[in-house]
């Protein structure tokens, strides 16, 4: 196809870095708007972003999951308010907006993998800000597609994966909770879905997570078994963790409406993780 010029906004987080790196390869010219010189809640910032650009892609959120509960304004300017507005500028503008979402806008409470016609119920402000944030975009009027991702993971952030090795090295045991069940989702799975589409200009909402799903502590024992790294690893609850926030327990994704519109299968979640690993 031809050629296009993107805007992505919050390019230089790990998610923006791997799908900078999939448009330049596919040709694409990434224009990258982050902090501190581009500010998402800057109306003149997003304008003159949109303006500049064929399509746009929204990286950017507040993703303190726990320090969302004490920040709630912050939180809530960045994950809807400037959402919303980004919607109105591009339904102005006639521009086509990818933007992303959570697991987190779900409590986890269903006995199976949700689908994007489940009713969410976030427990959390973060959540709740992401949802309001897809709501906003949706009613905006724009031609928009939402894909809401779970336990991202790839070169340049700090995440699950990362935080399991940085532990393990500190030496002692390693306690995981053994009662969060997903998907770990590497970025660069997450781009391959993206060019897609991109490229189809796709509209709606998708769930999007690597193939079959595992407990954080399962995840955690097939990594450290990859890198044949002894670690005493031991099984934990959520609830031994208090934390600010609540995480939904179940964050299982029904991929198969995204799926349907993608060129190949995606890829479990093993395969994935055992690549990012052989890089480190």
């Amino acid at each position: 196809m031809d050629k296009q010029t993107i805007a992505l906004l919050g390019g230089r987080g790990m998610l923006g870095t791997a799908l900078t790196a999939a448009f330049r390869r596919r040709g694409f010219e990434v224009h990258i708007h982050d902090l501190p010189e581009f500010d998402l809640g800057s109306i003149e910032h997003l304008s003159r972003a949109a303006n500049a650009a064929d399509v746009v892609v929204n990286c950017a959120a507040f993703t303190d999951v726990d320090g969302a509960e004490s920040k709630s304004q912050i939180a809530r300017r960045v994950n809807a308010e400037a959402v919303g507005q980004l919607g109105r500028i591009a339904r102005e503008s006639g521009k086509w907006v990818l933007h992303f979402s959570t697991d987190f806008v779900f409590d986890g409470r269903l006995d199976r993998p949700y689908v994007e016609t489940d009713a969410p119920n976030p427990l959390s402000e973060y959540g709740r800000t992401k949802l309001a944030g897809e709501r906003l975009l949706q009613d905006s009027g724009c031609d928009c597609c939402i894909m809401r991702l779970q336990w991202t993971y790839g070169p340049n952030g700090n995440h699950f994966i990362s935080k399991l090795l940085r532990r393990a090295q500190a030496g002692g045991p390693v306690s995981v909770v053994d009662d969060q069940i997903g998907a770990p989702t590497a970025t660069a799975e997450v781009a391959k879905a993206v060019l897609t589409m991109v490229d189809k200009r796709i509209t709606g909402l998708y769930h999007f997570a690597n193939a079959g799903y595992a407990s954080r502590y399962d995840v955690a024992a097939f990594a450290f078994e990859r890198l044949s790294q002894p670690v005493a690893l031991m099984r934990c609850r959520t609830a031994d963790f208090p934390a600010p926030a609540a995480r939904p327990l179940n964050s299982r994704f029904d991929c198969r409406k995204i799926q349907a519109l993608l060129d190949g299968p995606i890829a479990p979640w093993q395969e994935s993780l055992e690549q990012y690993l052989r890089q480190l």
